[in-house]
């Protein structure tokens, strides 16, 4: 298995503190930032693009 390339979020103030991810072809890997030792959540690449749509749609009221 290659290494992953963690990508951090670049809403993320000072590219600390926040979630990182890399993907690959069939998982998108999670880890938080501060402690990237500790176990990761996986999830398919479906589950995660539909995670960041609905961060990025607007709130109803």
């Amino acid at each position: 298995m290659s290494e992953l390339l963690w990508q951090k979020s670049t809403y993320s103030p000072d590219a600390s503190n926040c979630v990182e991810i890399a993907t690959a072809p069939s998982v998108v890997h999670i880890r938080d930032s501060k402690n990237p030792v500790a176990p990761r959540l996986t999830v398919a690449p479906s589950a995660w693009t539909h995670f960041v749509s609905c961060l990025t749609q607007p709130r109803s009221q």
